[in-house]
This record gives C-alpha cells, sequence and structure tokens, in this order.
C-alpha cells in the first residue's frame, strides 16, 4: 500500500513540475515579444496594413486611425518579400505590426507623417471575410 502511495505521489509531483515548465516558456516569450514593443529606443510600433507598389515606388502603412509613407529602403524591401507571400492580388493590402522611426514630412504634396522601418515584428495573412476592395477594370 505504501508502495502506490509513493508512486501516486511522485507521478502527481511529476506532472506538476512538467506543468511549471511550460508556463515557464510562454512567459519568457511573452516578456521577450513586450521587450520588442516596448524599448526605449525612439521608434514607435505600428499595426497596420502594408501595401508596396513597385511601378510607383511607392509604400505605406495605414493604421486605425492614420496612414504613414514608408521610406523605400532594404527594411522595407525586406517586409515586401514577406508581405509577398499573403497576397493574391498587387493590390492587397497585408496586417503587419513593424518598429519604425516616425518623422514628419516637409512637403506639403505628401504624407503628413513618414516612417523607416527598423523592425519586422510580425507578417499576417489578410482577413478573408474584409471586403471592402474596389476593382477598376478597362
Amino acid at each position: 500500500m505504501t508502495k502506490h502511495i509513493f508512486t501516486l505521489i511522485l507521478c502527481v509531483t511529476l506532472f506538476v513540475s512538467c506543468k511549471n515548465d511550460s508556463k515557464t516558456e510562454t512567459i519568457t516569450t511573452e516578456v521577450d515579444a513586450s521587450k520588442s514593443y516596448d524599448q526605449n529606443d525612439g521608434l514607435i510600433t505600428l499595426k497596420g496594413d502594408f501595401i508596396y507598389d513597385e511601378n510607383q515606388n511607392a509604400a505605406v502603412i495605414q493604421t486605425s486611425n492614420s496612414i504613414y509613407g514608408v521610406v523605400i529602403d532594404d527594411n522595407m524591401k525586406a517586409l515586401n518579400e514577406k508581405v509577398k507571400a499573403f497576397k493574391k492580388e498587387p493590390t492587397d493590402m497585408v496586417p503587419v505590426t513593424v518598429r519604425a522611426k516616425r518623422f514628419e514630412s516637409n512637403k506639403e504634396d505628401a504624407w503628413q507623417f513618414f516612417v523607416e522601418i527598423k523592425e519586422t515584428i510580425k507578417v499576417e495573412a489578410p482577413d478573408p471575410e474584409q471586403n471592402d476592395v474596389i476593382k477598376i477594370e478597362n
């Protein structure tokens, strides 16, 4: 009887200790992700829809309340390569989360703010239920 109780206690202890290990990994992952969002380095985190038009050589990120012009550089081109995997049409906008440096434009006929992408945090598949695309055919 004592052997059975000891075995039962051992199994419960192993089960509980394994369960705690997975919680620790999850917390560590969340801490690493939040470190990227909350660094005090002068960058902002933007979550919005990204599009790059190679013909016009223009890129924008549209957040829920603003539209930013995007500086065309190597980081933007790397983001565009990741975004291509999610596009069905060249005009599709893809949800992204990036860390970027924001600055005000000094041109009258441009976006009020531009961003220079420094880090890509996440690229997501567009919502298939969102159907707000206007297509113009000739």
